[in-house]
């Protein structure tokens, strides 16, 4: 099976026009865990892929596809979103600047893909986007996981000590107000 130029081409804007819908629409309602951990958990079963020899490459290239993911492409999307409490629920705050973004990640993501696919198959530059995606989605997904519990975990009532001080000798008088002595 081999896939051609042009349909790698309209999967990828597919692709795109479909995660820029789904992100404005997921701005619009409350930020749960689930809605925090499920895509990676769910994409991260596409590296079930590498099953098939032709999507293989070697080892370092993956690791270094994932890090320029995880610390490169994810900083952007790190700095254009925070989570906040708004009542009761946790809502994504984007800058207006965020679905910018997305759109830039996504045409340096196309035109990467124009000069991988002149060195190795189109299959194998799928794998190594696939794992450049998964490094990024997951530190961005890990970010807000710890922004979620900051702002779920309440603080804890600081506890008195169970031993107590030893008690003062003296009575537990007060000594007469002014008004009284006159």
């Amino acid at each position: 099976m081999h896939i051609s130029p042009l349909t790698s081409v309209v999967t990828s804007i597919f692709g795109a026009v479909a995660v820029l819908i789904w992100r404005v629409r997921e701005g619009q309602t409350p930020v749960t865990l689930k809605k925090i951990l499920i895509p990676p958990a769910g994409m991260a079963t596409g590296f079930s892929m590498f099953i098939v020899p032709m999507f293989r490459f070697p080892w370092t290239w993956a690791l270094a596809a994932f890090l320029i993911g995880a610390i490169v492409l994810a900083w952007p999307l790190l700095r254009t979103s925070r989570l906040h409490r708004e009542g009761e629920v946790i809502m994504m705050k984007r800058s207006q600047a965020f679905l910018l973004v997305i759109i830039v990640l996504a045409a340096v993501r196309f035109v990467a893909r124009g000069y991988f696919n002149r060195i190795m198959s189109i299959e194998q530059t799928g794998g190594l986007f696939f794992i450049l995606a998964f490094g990024m989605i997951l530190r961005w997904r890990m970010n807000m996981f710890f922004q979620y519990r900051a702002l779920t975990v309440r603080p804890q009532p600081l506890e008195m000590p169970s031993a107590r001080l030893p008690r003062d000798p003296r009575p537990d008088t007060l000594p007469p107000a002014s008004s009284e002595l006159d």
